[in-house]
């Protein structure tokens, strides 16, 4: 199956358009469910759409609360406050999702993407 991603609140609308551009279908969240939904609620919405979740939101990184085993995959991306890394950080993202793209390999992954931690084992960083 092709990648599907499901884009929380945060994301920007130059983000999904340059997933879509890729050839990644992205659903948006606000689409499907309120903007100020709880995270719980944000997480199994992205599940009953079979998408990976994508998000800016570092709570959605806490195993603990979110363990990996119990989703199809979340991708956080982490600018802290630095929207100028952006581009840099979605050309890596689009080559990582390039050579992984099938869901099945982000089922029960945390991939957490960092602008100097896009390389190798995302889930490492």
């Amino acid at each position: 199956m092709p990648l599907r991603f499901f884009a929380d609140h945060c994301i920007s609308n130059s983000v999904i358009q340059e997933l879509r551009d890729a050839g990644y279908e992205v659903l948006r969240l606000k689409d499907h469910i309120p903007i100020e939904s709880p995270d719980g609620l944000v997480l199994s919405t992205a599940q009953e759409l079979n998408s990976i979740l994508l998000s800016l939101n570092g709570d959605f990184t806490n195993i603990l609360v979110y363990p990996p085993s119990r989703h199809k995959g979340i991708i956080a991306l982490q600018v802290k406050n630095h929207p100028e890394i952006i581009p840099q950080l979605m050309k890596r993202l689009l080559s990582y999702l390039s050579l992984n793209s099938e869901m099945d390999f982000y089922k029960g992954s945390l991939n957490r993407q960092k602008p100097m931690c896009l390389e190798g084992t995302l889930s490492n960083c």
